[in-house]
Order: C-alpha cells, then structure tokens, then sequence
C-alpha cells in the first residue's frame, strides 16, 4: 500500500502568493526521489538538499521510491523556500511524523546540508500569503521569525533545523541544540540620516515647492547647475512625508523581504528612498529577472520617493519604462512563466543640470556647450515622461549675500514642514472620503473638472489660455489643476482661487 501526505508551502508571484500543496508518494519501486510539478533549477536541487539535510539531521527520509508533486502543477515555483515542506511531507509519507499534523502547517525555509534551516528571501509576503488563504501556523527559519511575527492572527513557529520541526510535529527524537543560521542585524528605522529641511540655505521657492510635492503626492523635475543644491532638497523628501499606515508599511517590508534585505522587528514606518546609479538597466529599474521576479528600484520605492539624480545621464529605456507606473501606479513584469505585479505609487524626483558642462542659465560661470548640445542633453528625457512631472523647478546656486544673511531669514524645519504636510493631507483626505483616492495626485482629471472639482469661478483664466495656445497639454492641464487643489490644501482653502491656479501654474512651467 502506498503512504502518501501532504503539506503546504506558498508560491510567490512579484508580491502574490498562491498555496501550494506538497503531496509525498512513497511506493515500493527502485529507490529514487522523483520531484514535479515545475520546479525550476534551484527548486530541481532540492532533492540533494533535502536527502542529505535530514540524514544529517537524524531523520533520514526513506531509501525507497518518493515522489513529491508540487499542486498546482500548471503553476511554476521558483526558489528554495520549499524545501521544509518537502522535507515534512517526506517523513510524513514515511511515518516519522503525523500526517495530520503537518497537513494543517504551512512550511517555509531552505535547508542547509547539515539540516539547519537558512533565512530566505520573500518570507513576510509568504506568511502574509499563508494568512490570506486561511491558514493559522506557519514554520519559518529561526532567522526569518522577526520578519514573520509582523503579521497579525497567525502563530509563527522558528525551527532551527528540519530535526526541530520534526520534533514539533511529534517525532519521536531526542532534540539536539544547533546554532541557528541568522540573518545580520537590521539597522534601526531612525539610522537613516534624512538631513533637515532647515538645513537649505535660500532657495525659499524650492522649499515650498518640496513641501507642495510632500502634500500632494506630486512628481518633480529639478534643473540647475551643479552645486545648487539638488540632491540635498530631493533627499530632505521623506523627512517631511507623514509616517506610512500599517498597510502600506506592510508593502514596503514584505518589497523588502523579497529584494534579500533585512526587515527587523518593526514595520517599516517611514517612507523609503530609492537613488539608483545613472548606469542602471530597465530590470534593475522597474524590476525583472530570468528566473524570478524580483522588484527594481521603483518598486522598492513605493510609498516613498524614487530619485533619480543626473537623470539625463540615465538610458532613455530605462526613463520611458516608468511612464506606464507613473500613470497607474502598479509595476507589471511579464514573462514567459507569468506576470508579477509590485505596487509602483512613489514619487518621482529626477535632477539634471541644463546642459553637459552644467552652467547653461548660471549668473557666474559661461556655457560652453552648444545650442545642439543642450537640446540634445534635455532632450534625453522624453516629452511623455516630462508631461507626466507635476512640478518641474529651476534651481540656482545661492550667492554670497544668501549665505550672509542665511541665519536672518526664518527657516521652516523637516519637523514643522511634515505637519504641514501631513494636516494638507487630511485635509484632502476629508474632501475625498467618497472616493477612491486619497492624494490629489491620484485625482483622475474627470473628477478635477466635474463640479465637485472644478476651482473658484474664473479662476481657470490664465490656464485655459495657455491650453487655447498649445503651451499645455490637456494632462498638463490637468496637473496644473492637482497642483492647485494641493496649494489650496496647504492654505486650507475651501477651493483653489485664481492665486493657487496662477503659482500651480509657474511650478509646472518654471524651469522651461
């Protein structure tokens, strides 16, 4: 008579996990361990991972024939995060442990050769995956448990190695303490150094602009000069975004997990920052993969900011990749085996001097470069992403009068400008409580000009006159539009009036 069992371990797909169930045959024909169900290479292995782990272990799975499906068998698995519920449903079929008891279980971990159970990737989006679908105990690495444990209503069990969860299961064996593989420390929310917003010297118009992007959710285009202080006003961003909900710091450490980088004990609760080097592909961008998929660069950024610094200088691939997440705020990768999908609503912050040698427009230093050469340097970044920038902002250098009377002029502070931000958020919440959005970035353009949206009256003068002329297209116009409700936030304004639509105005058109 054949034994058979089964188990359970979670198949991801981008940050979407489908159960899958691990079903054991042991049959009386020539010894052999046989594994489908579309594995791919790592995932083929696992027959000499799991074979020598539980020898090594104490629990060595049986010299017969054993055969592990892996059902849904039309889905591709990818990974190693399978090779504890391979091991569990082996000494299931086996008798070694209930088959009852492993059947209710979910079991996540790679198994090292000596039997010990490594941290893997993707283990919190798993679990996650795991509770959605019903299930209430999951088995991870003894590395993976504070990951684990950020996920409410499911009992998390570390097993150190694949003698461990056989004795949890009721194995009849002695335990053996063993050093459990761990991940290295994750540093602490608060390591990452933000800077303060007070710590910019002049450029008062950038500020606020930076603080109209916070408020709104809106993308922006800094153009100046090398020197004039870019990098320092995209990094001050996430200083003054509100902390992340549970949901979206959920996201934010379960795109971490998948990526390989450490979670710790905590949700992730300030917004992320992204700042790829110019020589990055579109996969490492966007995300992608041979094999699996794993997120990019904007998905890691999601409910943060993504900057782009030198962006010119980025492939214009690479550039035009983030048009479709611009608009509709999902990434999605197809391949052959499959799509995965990663959330893609972040701000966009690109910085580019105006010109390759960086001084077209300066007040103190000459262009050298051609009139071809600076249009074919801007021209670098196509007219549809451009179009898709809410704020787009020249940036000069500060002169030496700026920096003398630097401490005479007030200067609002990361912490000021963050509650700012935050009560110009709630108060957009409010007004779109019957909707589906919840930033004035997100506002489709039919709601911006159905009566709920549309600003005072005649407040639309200038801007329909610079549609009538072409100087703006209709998404402009409907940026400029966004940018006022968020302008009319920030004052608490019940509607934009003809002074919020006038300064969205110069914010979308200030550095042509």
């Amino acid at each position: 008579m054949p034994h058979v069992a089964r188990t359970h371990a979670i198949a991801l797909l981008g940050l979407d996990g489908t159960v899958v169930d691990i079903e054991a045959d042991i049959s009386n024909n020539l010894p052999a361990f046989v594994l489908i169900g579309l594995p791919d290479l790592a995932l083929g292995q696992a027959r000499e991972r799991v074979r020598a782990a539980a020898a090594n272990a104490g629990c060595p799975i049986t010299s017969r024939k054993l055969t592990i499906n892996l059902s849904p068998a039309a889905l591709p698995k990818h990974g190693t995060a399978f090779d504890l519920g391979i091991a569990m449903a082996a000494l299931a079929a086996d008798g070694v442990v209930p088959s009852s008891s492993v059947d209710r279980v979910v079991h996540l971990g790679e198994l090292a050769l000596d039997g010990r159970l490594r941290p893997t990737p993707g283990i919190l989006p798993s679990v996650l995956a795991a509770a959605r679908a019903g299930f209430r105990t999951v088995l991870v690495p003894a590395g993976n448990a504070a990951e684990a444990a950020l996920v409410d209503g499911v009992e998390i069990v570390p097993v150190g190695s694949v003698r461990d969860a056989a004795i949890w299961h009721g194995a009849d064996l002695d335990p053996i303490d063993v050093e459990p593989l761990l991940l290295p420390p994750a540093p602490p929310d608060a390591a990452r150094d933000e800077g303060d917003l007070a710590d910019i010297v002049g450029n008062r118009d950038a500020v606020e602009a930076l603080q109209v992007a916070a408020a709104g959710g809106h993308h922006l285009f800094l153009l100046g000069p090398p020197g004039a202080g870019k990098t320092m006003l995209a990094s001050r961003l996430p200083g003054i975004l509100p902390d992340l909900g549970v949901e979206a710091a959920l996201e934010v450490s379960s795109l971490r997990s998948l990526s390989g980088m450490p979670v710790g004990e905590r949700l992730r609760v300030r917004p992320p920052l992204e700042t790829p080097h110019h020589t990055a592909s579109p996969a490492a961008i966007v995300g992608g993969g041979s094999g699996v998929l794993r997120p990019g660069a904007a998905a890691r950024a999601a409910h943060g900011v993504l900057f782009l610094d030198e962006a010119p200088e980025f492939s214009p691939h690479a550039l035009d990749a983030l048009r479709q997440p611009l608009e509709s705020g999902v990434i999605t990768i197809s391949r052959a085996a499959g799509s995965a999908r990663f959330p893609g609503r972040f701000q966009l912050v690109l910085a580019a001097n105006p010109c390759p040698c960086g001084n077209a427009g300066s007040r103190d230093q000459e262009c050298i470069c051609t009139p071809f050469a600076q249009r074919r340097y801007l021209g670098r970044l196509s007219g549809p992403l451009l179009d898709r920038v809410d704020i787009r902002l020249r940036v000069d250098r500060i002169t030496a009068a700026q920096l003398r009377t630097a401490d005479e002029a007030p200067r609002i502070d990361s912490g000021v400008a963050r509650r700012r931000v935050a009560r110009a958020r709630e108060v957009a919440r409010r007004r779109l409580a019957a909707t589906p959005w919840r930033l004035n970035a997100e506002v489709p353009g039919t709601w911006l000009r159905s009566p709920a949206g549309v600003p005072a009256r005649g407040a639309t003068a200038a801007l329909d006159r610079a549609l009538e002329r072409g100087g703006i297209t209709m998404r402009g116009y409907d940026r400029v539009l966004r940018l006022a409700w968020t302008l009319a936030d920030l004052d608490e304004a019940a509607r934009p009036d003809a002074s919020h639509v006038g300064r969205a105005l110069l914010l979308r058109r200030a550095a042509a």
